[in-house]
């Protein structure tokens, strides 16, 4: 998934405004992503003393930027509610998709298994799959599908840039990468904890960096996050899919692939990898 448009020009007040709002009001009800009221809105922001004048006149009546904020909320619920939810598999359809793609494409990539112990032991299905894709369409092309190192900017056969954290995936090299990955599966997960939360923080520095990155020295990496495990993300970790999208159309990931979409989606990204390594190399 990629952003609207007509969200990725909203100035940062815009998202501290989606943020509080969101926050206050809640993200979700009864098993869905709600849209707030603006009387909601009205009763939160008078109990932590802000003004909603920016936001609706006394008359009710929405200013511009109010009327951004309730096109942004209705889009929010509706692309979660209605498309990005039917994208996620559980254990048993990902592994499915994994042994299919195993077989079609009798991948040379690495094939990882997940941290699980016991009888929960198995390949990282999501894992598994980018990695078969993004091999089965590059062509032969170099890739890094397991990072031991930072992602590494240069200039001048210098470091110019260095992020904090290591990601799951760069192509063709953690070192001036054209795109780099990271990917969230919990298949096995029972309850959204801590890790999962700070799954999504870690995914928004590194995109802060990366925007850092392409303001100050004008060099742009294509920053990519895969995700899946229904229950994880839709059952418990709903108003964490919200600030995915948040964090989608701030312009801190440049695309979000939810669970099966990875299918239909990753070829067709690679491919695009692809044709800008080549050019480089011409």
């Amino acid at each position: 998934m990629k952003a609207d448009a007509r969200f990725l020009t909203q100035p940062k007040e815009f998202w501290a405004n989606v943020r509080t709002i969101s926050q206050e009001t809640g993200y979700a009800k009864r098993g869905v992503i709600k849209t707030p009221s603006l009387k909601a809105i009205r009763q939160k922001f008078d109990k932590l003393g802000l003004s909603t004048s920016h936001i609706a006149g006394e008359d009710g009546a929405l200013t511009d930027f109010g009327q951004s904020l309730f096109n942004y909320f209705t889009f929010r619920a509706a692309v979660l509610n209605d498309t990005v939810e039917g994208y996620f598999m559980q254990k048993d359809s990902a592994e499915l998709e994994f042994n299919r793609l195993r077989k079609e494409l009798n991948p040379r990539c690495p094939l990882p298994m997940n941290k699980q112990t016991g009888e929960k032991k198995n390949h990282a299905f999501l894992t598994g799959m980018v990695n078969m894709l993004v091999e089965a369409n590059i062509g032969g092309a170099p890739c890094d599908y397991d990072p031991r190192s930072l992602t590494t900017i240069t200039h001048d056969s210098m470091p110019l840039r260095t992020l904090s954290r290591r990601v799951d995936g760069a192509f063709p090299s953690v070192v001036n990468p054209i795109a780099i990955w990271e990917i969230k599966e919990y298949y096995y997960t029972k309850t959204f904890g801590s890790r999962v939360a700070d799954g999504v923080y870690e995914t928004l520095l590194d995109g802060m960096e990366l925007e850092e990155l392409e303001i100050a020295a004008r060099r742009k990496v294509q920053h990519i996050l895969f995700i899946d495990d229904h229950f994880t993300w839709w059952k418990c970790g709903r108003s964490y899919l919200c600030r995915m999208i948040d964090m989608l159309h701030m312009g801190y990931v440049d695309e979000i692939v939810f669970g099966r979409e990875v299918i239909t989606r990753l070829p067709a990204l690679a491919k695009e990898w692809k044709a800008v390594y080549d050019a480089l190399q011409s």
